[in-house]
């Protein structure tokens, strides 16, 4: 009886231990971003200052809350319309261009006087008024980032080089923006048949 109660016990723990180690994958999901059109929505109904600089350098440069919210002055470069992020993700410094509407009386206001808390309360806030969060209920601050970078897909920016300005490690990361715009897929679908 002892005999068969220690093999029981045996493949009792054999099987829970296979059992344990087939990891379930998750779902990919693809990101959810902003449009331009989405964009001029959420800067019209954006009142603050600092929370329009916050939007535009997420979307116009692709940044990071974090990367935002520690920018300095110095980090930015007028003459070459760039932008240097220190210590991004993986303590990675990359140079991102600099988002069209960026002005010298921005700086002023740099580093950003919010948290990160703060500013994805008031990025959610700006969302529901602006009638946003209607069509797409789990927008967030990266959407913004993720918004930069199918906008970059859409304009036909080659995909390592959108990968260098996200600052992704791997290139696996950067494809998701292809599956999220499908539009030359589907374009030459179209062609072929």
């Amino acid at each position: 009886m002892i005999q068969k109660a220690k093999v029981y016990k045996e493949v009792t723990l054999y099987t829970s231990m296979v059992e344990g180690s087939q990891k379930k994958r998750k779902a990919k999901k693809l990101p959810v971003a902003l449009s331009e059109e989405e964009f001029g929505t959420l800067i019209k109904h954006t009142t603050r200052k600092h929370h329009k600089i916050a939007f535009l350098l997420g979307y116009g440069s692709g940044m990071r809350i974090s990367e935002v919210l520690n920018l300095e002055p110095s980090d930015i470069n007028f003459t070459q319309r760039s932008i240097l992020i220190r210590e991004g993700k993986g303590s990675k410094d990359r140079t991102v261009p600099m988002p069209k509407g960026f002005r010298e009386e921005h700086i002023k206001l740099l580093p950003l006087s919010v948290g990160a808390r703060a500013l994805q309360k008031a990025f959610n806030a700006i969302c529901k008024r602006a009638g946003l969060l209607e069509t797409k209920p789990s927008l967030h601050f990266h959407s913004l980032r993720h918004g930069f970078a199918t906008n970059a897909v859409s304009k036909n920016i080659p995909i390592h080089h959108i990968r260098t300005l996200m600052g992704h490690s791997n290139i696996s990361t950067t494809n998701i923006y292809l599956e999220a715009n499908p539009k030359e897929a589907l374009k030459s679908y179209e062609n072929l048949f």
